[in-house]
């Protein structure tokens, strides 16, 4: 007999009760989110062990990506990171209080900041980026290759069809 997880119980009680409701939805939503819980607790866990949380890693992470200088304006942080311009005044303003990021003029436009990796950002992300790997691999181990690369191949199509295909890379 298959394993059965948290969500197959969900599933059968409202079968039960609401045997109209389409339970495969139900399912599949409701173990994407659980998903998502856990992996956030995982990388949130790991991100703390390097002295950051998840939003300043995202940062750094996008600025060191970005490659050489390692500087992106604020228009670029938040088309990666989808949150408000205030979110990202508040991430850098912690990054540039520890030391990793400073902010700098932008030499075409004096109303413009560009928020660029300190050495002390670049040595710390860096280092956290292989950890930040292996955590991931973790997360992954009970799929072989070709799960992975179906699952892959799926939730694109799902992030595809609601609407998440603005390039990062204009």
């Amino acid at each position: 007999m298959e394993q059965r997880d948290t969500v197959d119980d969900i599933v059968e009680q409202w079968s039960r009760t609401r045997p109209d409701l389409n339970g495969e939805a139900i399912g599949l939503v409701g173990r994407m989110r659980r998903l998502n819980i856990r992996v956030d607790g995982a990388l949130r866990e790991y991100f703390a062990s390097c002295g950051l949380d998840s939003s300043e890693f995202d940062v750094l992470a996008t600025l060191r990506r970005s490659g050489e200088p390692y500087e992106l304006n604020a228009r670029a942080l938040l088309k990666s990171a989808m949150v408000t311009s205030g979110a990202i005044t508040n991430r850098v303003d912690r990054l540039s209080a520890k030391g990793l990021v400073e902010r700098n003029p932008c030499p075409s436009d004096r109303r413009a900041v560009l928020v660029r990796l300190t050495a002390a950002g670049k040595d710390l992300i860096d280092g956290a980026l292989a950890g930040h790997v292996r955590n991931e691999e973790r997360i992954l181990a009970a799929l072989d290759d070709d799960e992975r690369a179906l699952l892959d191949g799926l939730l694109r199509k799902l992030l595809i069809a609601h609407g998440d295909t603005e390039s990062l890379l204009d």
